[in-house]
C-alpha cells in the first residue's frame, strides 16, 4: 500500500520526503506509523526501479539528509500508478484500506476506470453484508447446540457485534453507491460537452504516443 501511496501523492507534484511521511502518518494515523526506516529504503528502491527520481538540482544540497530531498514520479512511475490504480486484486483482505487511498485520486482515471473500480468496490462491500449477514443467521441458528460453551449473554453479544459489522458495510455501500451516482452524473455531462476534457491518463498516453 506504501508504494501506491507515495506514487499516488507524487503525481500530484514533487514532494520533499518529510512531507511524503507527514502525509501518509496523517492519512494511516493516529496508531499506525511509517517509520523513517521504513521509508525511505522504499523511497530508495522506487528510485531504483526507475519509478521515481530526485531533484537533480536539489540532490547535491540535500545528499546527506533523505527528509530534504525533492522527489517526482518518472514517465514509468506514472503507468505503474495507473497499474495500481486499475488493480482490483491487491490484498483483498484489506482492500478497504487501499480503496479509500484510490477514490482521492479517481480524476486521474478514465471515467471507464472510475466507474469499473467504483463497481467493484459495491461488490466487495455487497459480499462482505451478504457474508456477515448469513453468519450470524447460522449463528443464532446453531447457538442453541452449544450451551454448553456459548451463554446467552455471549450469545447476544457475537450477534450484536456482527449486526454492527453490517451496517459499517452498509454505510460503505452506500458512500460507494454516491460516488458512483456523481460519476455517472459527471460522465452525463461531460458526453453532452463539445469538447470534453481529457483525463491525466489519457493526456499520459498520448505523450507516450
Amino acid at each position: 500500500m506504501y508504494e501506491f501511496m507515495i506514487l499516488a501523492y507524487l503525481m500530484r507534484g514533487p514532494k520533499h520526503g518529510y512531507l511524503i511521511a507527514k502525509i501518509i502518518n496523517d492519512v494511516i494515523g493516529p496508531y499506525a506509523r511509517v517509520s523513517n526506516g521504513r521509508l525511505y529504503p522504499l523511497l530508495s528502491k522506487l528510485a531504483q526501479s526507475g519509478l521515481i527520481e530526485i531533484d537533480t538540482q536539489e540532490h547535491h544540497r540535500s545528499q546527506g539528509d533523505h527528509q530534504l530531498r525533492t522527489y517526482r514520479i518518472t514517465d514509468a512511475g506514472k503507468l505503474r500508478f495507473y497499474d495500481l490504480m486499475r488493480d482490483t486484486n491487491l490484498s483483498s483482505g484489506d482492500y478497504q484500506k487501499i480503496f479509500w487511498q484510490k477514490s482521492c485520486f479517481l480524476d486521474l482515471l478514465e471515467p471507464f476506470g472510475r466507474l469499473r473500480l467504483l463497481d467493484h468496490y459495491i461488490n466487495y462491500c455487497q459480499t462482505h453484508i451478504l457474508h456477515i449477514t448469513a453468519e450470524a443467521e447460522d449463528f443464532v441458528h446453531y447457538s442453541q447446540d452449544w450451551k454448553a460453551e456459548w451463554n446467552e449473554e455471549g450469545i447476544g453479544s457475537m450477534v450484536e457485534s456482527m449486526h454492527h459489522w453490517i451496517k459499517h458495510w452498509e454505510l460503505e455501500l452506500e458512500w460507494a453507491k454516491s460516488l458512483k451516482s456523481k460519476e455517472l452524473a459527471r460522465s452525463q455531462t461531460e458526453s453532452g460537452s463539445q469538447a470534453p476534457r481529457s483525463s491525466p491518463e489519457r493526456i499520459h498516453k498520448e505523450h507516450e504516443r
